[in-house]
Parts: structure tokens; C-alpha cells; sequence
């Protein structure tokens, strides 16, 4: 499958789905319960409604060890900007960081 900003989906990929950040901003994701950071480059979208700040290809979740809980508290910081990025307003320590994998 594509993913929103027309790549192939690779589950196995250090991606990320974010709401509204440009494709191409890569942000440092630590999830504190394992203490393990991976950088994730966005590359597809989700409705911003769905109340996570992210959502991490399998590769990147399995990473920093979110696999097993599948969503957790997590830790962003914006590393590069996309291309007519905008100003991020996440940083910081976020909820519901979720894995998103795809067949």
C-alpha cells in the first residue's frame, strides 16, 4: 500500500504517520518505559482526531520496544523539518504514541 505522501509502505522503515507535519520532518521519538530513542522520518498522515501524537511503523516501534504495549506515552523532539514544514507545536512528552503496521 502507499502511504499519504505516495511511498510504498515499508513496515520495517524508520517512518511515521503525524497529523499535519511536513513529509520528510524527522523527530526523535524515546519511549521512557525502555529508555530507547529511534529518529522516524513522516512520511503518511492520520486524522488528528484519533488522540495519539503519532504513529510508528513496525521497525520504529519495535525499536525503541513499544511493540508489546502498542501505544504508550512517548517522548517527541523534532530533529529536521520537512520541506514547507510548519512550526511543530508537539514537543516534549506526549500520550499514545501508537504503532502503525499495514499487511
Amino acid at each position: 500500500k502507499k502511504t499519504s505522501s505516495g511511498e510504498v509502505f515499508d513496515q520495517d522503515a524508520l517512518t511515521a504517520a503525524h497529523a499535519y507535519w511536513a513529509f520528510g520532518t524527522r523527530v526523535k521519538v524515546t519511549f521512557p518505559a525502555t529508555g530507547k530513542s529511534v529518529v522516524v522520518r513522516v512520511n503518511d498522515r492520520f486524522p488528528s482526531h484519533k488522540g495519539r501524537a503519532i504513529d510508528l511503523s513496525r521497525g520504529a516501534a519495535k525499536a525503541i520496544g513499544l511493540i508489546g504495549p502498542g501505544t504508550g506515552p512517548v517522548r517527541l523532539e523534532v530533529v529536521e523539518l520537512g520541506l514547507r514544514g510548519r512550526t511543530p507545536r508537539l514537543t516534549g512528552a506526549h500520550h499514545g504514541a501508537g504503532v502503525r503496521s499495514r499487511p
